[in-house]
């Protein structure tokens, strides 16, 4: 049975060009439609199997076009492809965030388009079978325990090739695309943004037996930050492939890592949220418990323990390196810290969590 393709384009060469490739191959029925509006009305009647859009069109553009397409469950799910001359980082990035399958970038030849077709079409009919077997074996696997999951988990771990890291050396930068997944076997790493003024903002601490880099994987897109070693580390690089395989047959492990990414971004909300409406001695006091329940050593006595450069806790509280270093002396002075050596000893969390 052959496959129907929409073609929304506002310029008739283009359109009309297409639409000749397409049934020159015998194997697709192809709708135009002239114009955005045109377009969506189209999908909503036909329902077709693709969709082929342009970007730049008057009333409503193609971005207009696949947001109201994404809003309607019998349209949401057809392949979208765009069409433009837009060759852009920042294009192209919007386009995929915005839900869209595939890219061209005007001009494309016959196999280009006809490979990227094709593709969509194999994804999808993939991804219909992984469901089925998915659905078949669901109840199974949705109620696996946290041991059983913990056991696959470390599976993908022992499978892994691990790296030794130095202080301070880079897992990865903004802008790279993700290739693995990663698991802290010892050490502490940070994630971190770093603005052009050469300024950073620590995102987030991990502390041995932790994952860290999937919220990109995930999500399917660029690393938006930076991870480096806070000090000597091993970690265990698992292939993106062996990952997803494992979220495809196991969903139980997919709703884990679901959870820790929508804590992660909670996380993330309520350190913006601190950085607006906190006083700067809150903020580095927050910094400080937050290392010390990520990576503290507890002694006998009840205090804890943590090691962390007067940079890295800056960047962590969102504030220069002058402004830690007086905060650490009032701290000090006030008995809610003391200091051995590089390490900064905490007689009590408590106390630092009700600072204002």
């Amino acid at each position: 049975m052959s496959k129907t393709i929409l073609i929304i384009e506002d310029n008739f060469e283009i359109r009309e060009g297409t639409a000749e490739i397409l049934s020159l191959t015998g194997e697709y029925k192809v709708l135009t439609a002239v114009d955005g509006k045109e377009g969506v009305d189209m999908a909503f009647k036909h329902h077709p199997d693709l969709i082929l859009c342009d970007i730049m069109m008057p009333e409503l553009d193609g971005y207009g076009v696949l947001y109201m397409l994404s809003k309607n469950e019998t349209t949401a799910d057809i392949p979208f492809i765009f069409l433009t001359a837009k060759s852009e980082r920042t294009d192209i990035r919007k386009a995929m965030e915005m839900g869209a399958d595939d890219y061209l970038t005007k001009p494309f030849d016959d196999i280009e388009l006809l490979n990227a077709i094709e593709s969509r079409f194999r994804k999808r009919e993939k991804r219909i079978v992984n469901q089925l077997i998915t659905d078949s074996s669901k109840v199974a696997t949705l109620q696996l325990s946290e041991e059983e999951q913990n056991y696959l988990l470390q599976g993908l771990v022992k499978e892994a090739r691990v790296k030794a890291l130095k202080k301070k050396q880079h897992i990865y930068e903004a802008g790279d695309t993700p290739l693995f997944i990663y698991y802290l076997l010892k050490g502490k790493i940070r994630s971190f943004l770093l603005y052009q003024d050469g300024r950073e903002l620590s995102t987030g601490i991990y502390v041995d037996d932790s994952f860290f880099g999937y919220g990109a994987l995930l999500l399917n897109e660029q690393y938006s930050d930076n991870a480096e070693a806070l000090e000597d580390c091993e970690i265990a690089l698992i292939p993106k492939e062996r990952f997803f395989e494992l979220l495809y047959n196991k969903p139980a492990i997919a709703s884990k890592f679901i959870t820790l990414l929508c804590g992660n971004i909670r996380e993330k909300e309520e350190q913006m949220l601190g950085f607006a409406y906190d006083t700067v001695r809150k903020r580095v006091a927050n910094a400080l418990v937050n290392v010390a329940e990520k990576s503290a050593l507890s002694s006998k006595d009840g205090e804890i323990m943590i090691r962390i450069s007067r940079d890295d806790l800056a960047a962590l509280a969102g504030t220069a390196n002058e402004t830690i270093s007086r905060m650490l002396a009032d701290f000090k002075d006030e008995r809610l810290i003391t200091k051995t050596g590089n390490a900064i000893i905490i007689p009590s969390v408590a106390k630092l969590k009700a600072v204002r």
